[in-house]
Parts: structure tokens; C-alpha cells; sequence
């Protein structure tokens, strides 16, 4: 598809209806909750950003693409860059989502930028969502899709230090087990995420790669944690791949009431995010 048509995209949207049981809640529990806690139950808050499974994609498998992603077109345009990424985003939460309740999301193509590089063009697509639960809007969201050519080999981006003087750190182990879990309570079945072989020989990856949302997933947990409240805002990029079976360090520095986290391995970032709060 040309650049003229790709822009005919934007402002496309769809609707989508969705939920997160108490057997879905369990589950993602079991993945990635506190084991000393029993998951919440009906009824109970939803914690923040679990909603990523309460949509998941219903493509039938034989229409999955080589890499495990259904194919594009639809609400994401059709393009000939075959690596497809979820590069980050930012919530507002207006309001809590419950367990069990009925969810409807509208998703509109905001934005479509294709930027020229050395390895081909890059096409960045921006999705917003709006989440609304049984009491209206609970969430807006927006999310960065980059769509990049195949590699020929792994060419890292520039590392990034962690920072120094952190308000907290904390360490997340990254076995394949969470990483198979995670893909399969939010129906990921991109492929670099659970299948080793396909990871190191078509995308050119040293390891497993952990998920962009599962990172930001645990950030979110450690903000709420730390200040004892879900945040008002969250934005989220990633700046690095971060691969499995080597622990995550999670990282936080307190600037101007806001809280900056990071993911990182090795020394160097891997997810930065920013988590705010309104003032009381």
C-alpha cells in the first residue's frame, strides 16, 4: 500500500467489546499477581492495565501470520515492513474498571508518520482507545504501533544507563513459564516471545524477548505500590529489547511529584514510563 493510501486511513475506527472474568483475572493473577494474595474476585477493582486482556484478538489461527500476529488491514493498515512492534503509549484513568463487567472500547487511527532510515522506512501508526465500563469512560489510551523491515541480524539500539540514586529498585525474574503465561492470558502469539528458534533464526533476537506491555504492566504495579494509589496518567515507551531468562531490574526516581521507572538488564533501559498522580 502507498504512503497516499496508508493516510486514508487515518480516522478509521471499530468497536469492540470485551471483559475480564474472574477466571481471566485468576489467570493473569497467576501470572504475574502476588502468590501471597488470592486474585480478585467479582466485583473487585480490576488492577491497572489488566485490561490489555480483556480484548484479546479472535483471528482464526490458519489466518495468523508467519510471526504469530494476525495479519493487517482492517483498523491497522496493510504494509509491506514485516516486524511489527508495540512501541509504547500513555493512559488516563477517569475511573475504575470492575471484574466481570461488560467493557466496550472504540479504537481510531489518530496518526500514520513513515520517517525514512538506514534499514528502510519505519511507518508509525498511533491507535487511540476509549474504555468505557458499566459507569462510562474509564480509560483513554493511546498506543504506538512501529512497523520496521525484517532484520538480517540483531542490531541493538543505543544502550541507555540506568539511573543513579533511585527512589526504589526491585527485581522481576523473566523465566519462559512468565513469558508463555503472559502471552497466553492476553492471546499474544507473536512468536519471539515463546518460540526460541523463530525468535533467533527469523528475527534475528539473541533470546526470548519480554513483552513491551508486560513490562509496563510491572512498572504500573511498582508505582501503584509505591505511593499506595493507581496512578492518574502513565506514559510508556521502550527504548531497548529486554530478553528472558535474565531477572528485570525495576527502577524509580521521584521528580516533581511524578515518578519515572524504568525496566532494565545489564545496566542498561529497556522500558522508560512516567506515572503521575492528581494532586489531593
Amino acid at each position: 500500500m502507498d504512503q497516499v493510501n496508508i493516510q486514508a486511513l487515518k480516522g478509521q475506527s471499530e468497536m469492540t467489546t470485551g471483559m475480564m472474568s474472574a477466571l481471566d483475572v485468576s489467570r493473569m493473577h497467576a501470572a504475574i499477581g502476588d502468590g501471597s494474595q488470592p486474585a480478585p474476585a467479582a466485583g473487585a477493582l480490576l488492577p491497572p492495565l489488566w485490561h490489555w486482556a480483556a480484548f484479546p484478538p479472535l483471528t482464526p489461527t490458519d489466518h495468523l501470520g508467519e510471526d504469530g500476529h494476525p495479519p493487517t488491514g482492517g483498523l491497522l493498515p496493510p504494509m509491506a515492513q514485516k516486524r511489527r512492534m508495540w512501541a509504547g503509549g500513555s493512559l488516563r484513568f477517569h475511573a475504575p474498571l470492575l471484574v466481570g463487567e461488560k467493557l466496550k472500547r472504540k479504537s481510531t487511527v489518530l496518526d500514520i508518520k513513515i520517517k525514512e532510515t538506514g534499514a528502510g522506512d519505519m511507518v508509525l501508526v498511533t491507535v487511540e482507545h476509549r474504555i468505557c465500563g458499566q459507569a462510562g469512560l474509564a480509560i483513554e489510551e493511546r498506543q504506538d504501533i512501529v512497523y520496521l523491515n525484517m532484520p538480517t541480524s540483531f542490531v541493538p539500539p543505543k544502550k541507555r544507563a540506568m539511573p543513579d540514586s533511585p527512589a526504589f529498585q526491585a527485581s522481576h525474574a523473566t523465566p519462559a513459564t512468565l513469558l508463555f503465561r503472559y502471552s497466553a492470558v492476553t492471546y499474544n502469539a507473536h512468536r519471539i516471545h515463546y518460540d526460541l528458534p523463530y525468535a533467533q533464526e527469523v528475527e534475528h533476537y539473541p533470546a526470548l524477548v519480554v513483552h513491551g506491555p508486560l513490562q509496563a504492566t510491572l512498572l504500573m504495579q511498582a508505582a501503584t505500590a509505591h505511593k499506595d494509589a493507581v496512578p492518574s496518567d502513565f506514559h510508556y515507551r521502550g527504548v531497548h529489547p529486554m530478553f528472558g531468562g535474565t531477572d528485570l531490574d525495576i527502577v524509580a526516581v521521584e521528580e516533581d511529584g511524578a515518578l519515572n521507572l524504568f525496566t532494565g538488564q545489564d545496566g542498561h533501559q529497556g522500558m522508560q514510563a512516567t506515572a503521575m498522580w492528581e494532586a489531593a
